[in-house]
């Protein structure tokens, strides 16, 4: 019984000594060992062999890239405005010797470097700068940060501000400045669009109007030319025709009640040539009407008996053709 118990115990002994020997490390992960309280190596993923109650395995050190976020820091501007920015870091641990041995708490250490690395990146800037260059603050931060980082085995791999947040007052001073802004550009826009309204109506009616003129004028000079064309031609029929002096007093005649129509026309004073031709249209149908009654005693030869027509329902014989052929309203022959 006692030799049993002796061996079991010797059998946990071993699996305790095994279990302190082989250490099994994960990927992405490190191990600093510690002999006899001094740095000895740094254990690499996989499978690995220690020394037990000699050698000590610090806690594992995680080398994947981490993301670390920090509260929002008041920072104040170069125009004396304090601000609230909150950032966030992107690092990853390339040595874990050192980052075991060079800094106590490396969380701690880098967010404090970087508030007071902001701090002064933004006290250069003003405000409108600040919110307006987020990428160049994001690089110096990083330079920096990297800089002083490096000899903790630690590497920035980026820095990005999450956030800008001025007081309130500040906000709405900013809004109002915005609508400001955007109700100046509006109103420009709008005058712009008025101005290029006006010029392109201007432009329209110019161009209208040259059209108009121009029209008018071809117009005119085709009238001008019918009118000339219309005259040539009633002066070549006249003088082709031959009219004698009746038939012209007989044409002024007939236009002098055109020369009267007008609602403008108050007074009509008769020219002079009316008389005129009224004398020698007058002495015309005298002579018509001395034919006719030549005509009226010859009428009992048998010639002019068969060429003669009917008289009229009131026993008048008719007149010829050239009586009939007098305006209305002319004076009887005497």
């Amino acid at each position: 019984m006692v030799a049993l118990i002796v061996v079991v115990v010797l059998v946990l002994f071993a699996l305790f000594m095994a279990a302190r020997t082989v250490r099994v490390i994960p990927q992405a992960r490190a191990g600093v060992v510690e002999r006899w309280g001094r740095y000895s190596r740094t254990l690499s993923p996989g499978l690995n062999i220690v020394i037990p109650f000699i050698d000590k395995v610090r806690p594992l050190i995680d080398l994947r890239e981490q993301v670390v976020t920090f509260p929002p820091q008041p920072v104040i501007t170069e125009d004396n405005v304090s601000v609230g920015i909150d950032t966030v870091l992107y690092f990853t641990i390339t040595n874990p010797k050192d980052t075991s041995y060079e800094v106590a708490n490396p969380l701690q250490a880098i967010e404090q470097l970087t508030v007071t690395t902001l701090r002064n990146i933004v006290g250069d800037l003003t405000l409108e700068e600040t919110l307006t260059s987020r990428d160049r603050v994001n690089d110096r931060l990083r330079a920096v940060l990297d800089e002083r980082t490096g000899k903790w085995g630690i590497r920035i791999n980026g820095v990005e501000i999450k956030s800008i947040d001025p007081p309130s007052s500040i906000q709405e001073a900013m809004q109002k400045q915005m609508r400001a802004e955007r109700d100046r550009r509006a109103a420009i826009l709008n005058a712009e669009g008025v101005k290029q309204s006006q010029i392109l109506t201007a432009e329209g009616e110019k161009q209208s109007a040259v059209l108009r003129a121009q029209g008018a004028k071809e117009a005119a000079i085709l009238r001008s030319e019918g009118e000339a064309q219309a005259i040539d031609t009633v002066f070549r029929a006249i003088h082709a025709g031959d009219p004698d002096p009746k038939l012209l007093s007989y044409q002024y005649l007939q236009m002098l009640p055109q020369l009267a129509k007008g609602d403008a026309n108050k007074i009509w004073v008769i020219p002079s040539e009316f008389t005129q031709a009224l004398s020698g249209l007058t002495g015309a149908m005298g002579r018509f009407g001395e034919r006719g009654e030549s005509n009226d005693e010859g009428s009992s030869s048998p010639s002019a008996s068969a060429g003669e027509r009917p008289a009229l329902s009131d026993g008048e014989p008719r007149p010829d053709d050239g009586a009939r052929s007098l305006p209305p309203g002319a004076p009887p022959a005497p």
